[in-house]
């Protein structure tokens, strides 16, 4: 395909795992080829260092099957973030599953111990595993909100093909947080000349401005703090524009 038709839906998940699973189904527009949620979707991380897992659900739970389903009636692809069930019980994955034309999961790497917080006491971190997945003819990379800080991580995805990085997120909000955000998720998208999809949940407690951005690093669209859906057109004329342009991955020297 010489394009990818994606939105990013920024809107909060709450504490009702069951109302958010009805809310895929409300929220997932038609006539795109890919559409983000944030991380955490299935079920908000509630107070900071809570147990959250209770909440934990197999890949084939009903939240999963929930994407599964809205994505084959939409004729889509739908990621969004959920906590998987692991070895350790009362430690969670916190994973993207990715569900419709394509099938991943993706169990984030990078826990959020961090900016006083502690993700890595309530949660397990995933296989340092690169999950790159042919999307529309696109080959889509994932990483979860604090895996941006990392470009290693991007840098790997690229090493497998990516051209279009996921990253869904709740982004806490905070002192410098957007621009935090903005940069770093630019940062990725001009060092790997990829396209960067962000979707995070929105304020107050998060910061939201999803955003997507091309391979030179110009914004193509992005949100302010408050609930909203937000579509791109990826082209791949600009990918292919932007490595010719700026060449940088097949001039390193390893």
């Amino acid at each position: 395909m010489a394009s990818l038709r994606i939105a990013l839906v920024q809107e909060s998940s709450g504490l009702d795992q069951e109302a958010n699973r009805d809310r895929l189904d409300e929220l997932t527009p038609a006539g795109t080829d890919l559409v983000v949620f944030p991380e955490a979707f299935a079920r908000d991380f509630g107070e900071a260092g809570s147990d959250i897992s209770a909440f934990a659900e197999p890949l084939d739970g009903p939240f999963a099957t929930e994407v599964e389903r809205v994505a084959a009636e939409r004729g889509t692809t739908v990621v969004a973030g959920m906590f998987e069930t692991s070895g350790d019980p009362q430690r969670p994955f916190n994973t993207l599953v990715l569900r419709g034309t394509a099938r991943a999961s993706y169990r984030k790497v990078h826990l959020y111990d961090s900016f006083g917080h502690r993700e890595s006491d309530r949660l397990s971190a995933g296989p340092v595993e690169p999950v790159v997945v042919d999307v529309g003819g696109f080959a889509v990379g994932l990483m979860t909100c604090y895996d941006l800080r990392f470009p290693e991580l991007a840098r790997a995805l690229v090493d497998r093909g990516a051209e279009v990085i996921v990253i869904p997120s709740a982004w806490v909000a905070g002192a410098r947080k957007v621009e935090h955000w903005r940069t770093l998720a630019r940062a990725r998208a001009i060092e790997n000349t990829v396209f960067v999809a962000a979707a995070g949940q929105p304020g107050p407690r998060y910061t939201g401005h999803s955003l997507v951005i091309d391979p030179l690093g110009d914004v193509l669209v992005e949100g302010g703090p408050d609930p909203e859906v937000l579509t791109a057109v990826l082209d791949r004329s600009s990918l292919d524009e932007a490595r010719r342009t700026n060449p940088s991955l097949a001039n390193r020297r390893l």
